[in-house]
């Protein structure tokens, strides 16, 4: 019985990083598009995006075939609900580069090169969802550390682009719309973000044992 679990315990892991890959290739290939205001490359992003829901849908029912088919011990069960808690990140990861797509038609070709944060912001970014699916694929502690750390840089880009462009809607009334465009984009990076970080601190808690939170238990999850 314990063989076939480790088995299905593989499974999962397998599909983690397969599903980590394909958020790290979408926030990549939008961020691309983005930058270099490729509208077929935000299409092709786009459709990719359905590829994670149904990935999500797959894992969200091996993680519930393993906790009602078996007996996980508490190192088994910390995993699997981590599992769970980091495809809901991924998830909105993917929907949220989804929505960065949508808007780059929009844009006409503009890329917000003007602003010094922009393209730092979509990088770092980048870097962050990276790492945090590197962290869980190596179960690297320090690594998930340091995606927590460095979403500083990408609030503080965040912060520094929501004033110009609050700036430029009030002062030029002809980029009204592209700004606002942009406002949007930088808000979906920062929240790309801060999932990349709730990611991380569920590796460390797969790893560890202890969250970040200090409240989580298996006893008290709602799965």
């Amino acid at each position: 019985m314990r063989s076939r679990f480790d088995e299905q315990l593989k499974v999962l892991n397998k599909k983690m990083i397969e599903m980590g890959a394909e958020c790290e290739e979408l926030i990549a290939r939008v961020a691309k598009a983005l930058l270099n205001g490729n509208v077929e490359g935000a299409i092709k992003a786009k459709e990719q995006g359905h590829e994670i829901d149904q990935m999500e849908r797959e894992i969200e029912t091996i993680c519930l075939k393993l906790l009602l088919q078996q007996q996980p011990v508490a190192k088994d069960l910390r995993v699997i609900s981590a599992a769970l808690k980091m495809i809901t990140d991924m998830e909105r990861i993917g929907d949220q580069a989804e929505d960065i797509a949508e808007i780059i038609p929009f844009l006409n070709g503009r890329t917000g090169a003007e602003f010094a944060d922009f393209k730092p912001m979509a990088e770092a970014t980048c870097k962050m969802v990276t790492d945090s699916i590197d962290a869980y694929v190596k179960q690297d502690v320090a690594l998930a550390k340091a995606v927590a750390k460095h979403d500083d840089v990408v609030d503080d880009a965040f912060d520094r682009m929501k004033e110009m462009l609050i700036k430029m809607i009030s002062e030029n009334k002809a980029d009204g719309e592209y700004a606002v465009d942009l406002l949007m984009i930088a808000k979906y990076f920062e929240r790309i973000g801060d999932h990349a970080v709730n990611i991380a601190e569920w590796v460390e808690f797969s790893v560890t044992g202890v969250h970040k939170s200090g409240s989580f238990s298996p006893a008290k999850s709602n799965i």
